[in-house]
């Protein structure tokens, strides 16, 4: 194989936790190669919808050894986002190799062979930040082929435009879809959200603190006790929230993240429109009929649009040889931040804790850089 083939440590993927790689990498000193299949950074970032903000704070999401400028706000834009990515890849001068989709990443001995549609590399260490919003999750219910409707993934929707006049269900109450049918009601939409299971709702400040500082603070605590004061809090500063439609999981927010992978609502407005009725709340779908949904429960209501903020699948089994050893049920990794069985193969950029994914890519990455730089110390 072409020696300009061969790398110390073989990064996939060019966003947040991509980058985060490289730049941990670069202060330490080890020499990598950084592989994009799109042809810019941070690509997930700039077709997110055009509302989004990030729900942690800029001093708190910084990647490694250079942080968000203290010009921007305090809850950065997805433009401001998309801008500092950019900035921190000029900073350290990383060069991703763009238009490298990895077709296979298999094992060798003594390293990583990986293949890409252009060519082939080999790597003693595997740094694997595609990140878990590879593939849309894209439900299906009895009737969707009889709707006479529009469906689409959250992945689609950019603004409010498209559906001016329309009668939208969203059906997914995530951060994504709650801020989404925040902005369809912000803009004159008829919206509903279709809440199918329990969950949290944290407001983005408390008292003027945001909660992820909160967050963070705590996480130096026992889960159980972390989740003891979150739930105390989040009696005395959101109430019951059941006659809006909304049911308080039986378990803390830190617990659902650990056990479930299920992550808090972030709430930046969406319960208060949902109070004042300009959000209306369902159950979960049960089917589609010609002119709408049944909910669960028998309900049956008209939509023109129904939108699925129903999340995404990581999706590894696509590339990496032998992925169901390294995956989860969930198909998410083991392994966070460090080196699987002495293999070479690093997970980053699969977490989004409480404390704030941004925050865990920065940590993820300085420990994989300080164990890369550990490993090639000489004997």
């Amino acid at each position: 194989m072409d020696q300009t083939n061969r790398a110390k440590a073989l990064i996939i993927g060019a966003g947040p936790a991509g980058l985060a790689a490289a730049g941990a990498l670069t202060f330490a000193g080890i020499p990598y190669v950084i592989l994009e299949r799109n042809g810019q950074v941070g690509c997930s970032w700039r077709n997110h919808y055009e509302r989004l903000h990030l729900h942690t704070t800029r001093r708190t999401s910084g990647l490694p050894h250079w942080p968000f400028p203290k010009s921007y706000p305090t809850y950065p834009s997805r433009q401001n986002v998309v801008d500092y990515l950019e900035r921190y890849a000029e900073h350290f001068r990383i060069a991703p190799r763009f238009g490298e989709p990895v077709v296979k990443a298999a094992r060798r001995s003594g390293g990583w062979d990986v293949e890409t549609a252009k060519g082939r590399y080999a790597a003693d260490n595997l740094i694997v930040a595609t990140g878990y919003n590879a593939a849309p999750v894209r439900p299906t219910f009895p009737g969707m082929e009889k709707f006479r409707g529009r469906t689409l993934h959250s992945s689609a929707y950019r603004n409010a435009g498209p559906h001016l006049g329309r009668r939208v269900l969203v059906v997914g109450c995530g951060n994504s879809g709650a801020e989404i049918a925040l902005d369809l009601s912000e803009n004159g939409v008829d919206v509903t959200l279709a809440i199918r299971s329990p969950i949290h709702v944290i407001p983005r400040d408390l008292g003027g603190v945001p909660f992820i500082e909160i967050a963070i603070a705590n996480s130096f605590l026992p889960l159980a006790v972390a989740d003891f004061i979150a739930l105390a809090t989040l009696r005395l500063a959101v109430g019951d929230l059941q006659k809006y439609g909304i049911q308080r999981p039986a378990l803390g927010p830190a617990a659902l993240v650990e056990k479930f992978g299920r992550v808090s609502l972030i709430d930046v407005g969406t319960l208060a429109a949902i109070k004042r009725g300009t959000i209306k709340t369902s159950p979960g779908v049960e089917r589609f009929t010609a002119a709408g949904v049944r909910f669960v429960g028998g309900r049956e209501a008209a939509f023109d649009d129904v939108l699925f903020a129903t999340g995404y699948q990581a999706r590894l089994d696509q590339y990496l040889e032998g992925a169901a050893q390294f995956v989860n049920e969930r198909g998410l990794p083991k392994w966070h931040g460090r080196e699987v069985d002495s293999s070479g193969l690093y997970f980053l950029g699969f977490r989004n804790p409480v404390t704030g994914m941004l925050r865990e890519i920065r940590l993820e990455a300085e420990r994989i850089a300080a164990d890369l730089k550990r490993k090639n110390r000489p004997r």
